[in-house]
């Protein structure tokens, strides 16, 4: 290695040591995305508006740095969304970083609302925009409580909408209380076997036929 490339590497180290100690390679912003892939749910580009470029820009050494961890990287440039899971492994037996939030049947059946009007939303080429009176009227058609307790259930759809924000999965419009779009994020976010699960409770509960809950779950950094 010449002296000139000696300099230009000792620099770019120096300009990575971010703090005292520091043995990282990377720079700040290549860090920051990694930090937010591995938080959890997902890395969107309509909102990480910095951060999505970084991310196509060093995608490589992001997706070398989660091999380590048995984490893949899954990017959907159409939706500007990535989000990292469990690597299929096969017979080795790896550790599992991602936690699993559960999903109660509220939960299950506004997840299965929600992926509707995204799929509405994208015929006509737009974002998928809901209201709570908008949900509440979609799955009070679930009610098991035979109408005598509506607003236990409101209560609990309620406690719903509040658990699917905090996953990033609902996010408040400004200037509304009661109004938020569904983040394309959703799409991605569960396997096809999950989604099968999810369909056939739609349509046994369509057909009244009573089922508590659901051993589905999805991706998060935050475990329930």
């Amino acid at each position: 290695m010449s002296l000139s490339e000696n300099i230009l590497q000792d620099k770019t180290e120096s300009e990575n040591n971010l703090f005292l100690g520091d043995a990282g390679e990377l720079p700040l912003d290549t860090r920051r995305a990694l930090v937010l892939l591995l938080s959890g749910p997902f890395l969107d580009g309509e909102r990480h508006t910095k951060l999505w470029p970084v991310l196509l820009r060093d995608e490589a050494v992001i997706r070398r740095r989660l091999a380590d961890l048995f984490l893949e990287l899954m990017i959907d440039t159409d939706l500007k969304v990535a989000f990292t899971r469990q690597a299929d492994t096969g017979d080795l037996e790896a550790p599992r970083l991602l936690r699993r939030a559960h999903l109660t049947f509220i939960d299950s059946i506004l997840l299965l609302y929600l992926r509707e009007q995204l799929t509405q939303a994208e015929t006509h080429g737009g974002r998928a925009v809901v209201s709570r009176d908008d949900i509440i009227e979609n799955l009070s058609l679930y009610d098991r409580t035979g109408n005598t307790d509506k607003a236990g259930f409101t209560k609990r759809i309620d406690a719903s909408i509040e658990k699917i924000k905090k996953h990033n999965i609902l996010q408040k419009i400004r200037a509304s209380d009661n109004r938020f779009e569904v983040s394309p994020a959703l799409k991605l976010l569960f396997s096809a076997e999950e989604i099968i699960t999810l369909t056939k409770l739609y349509h046994n509960m369509s057909a009244g036929e009573l089922t508590i809950d659901v051993n589905v779950s999805f991706n998060d950094g935050d475990e329930e």
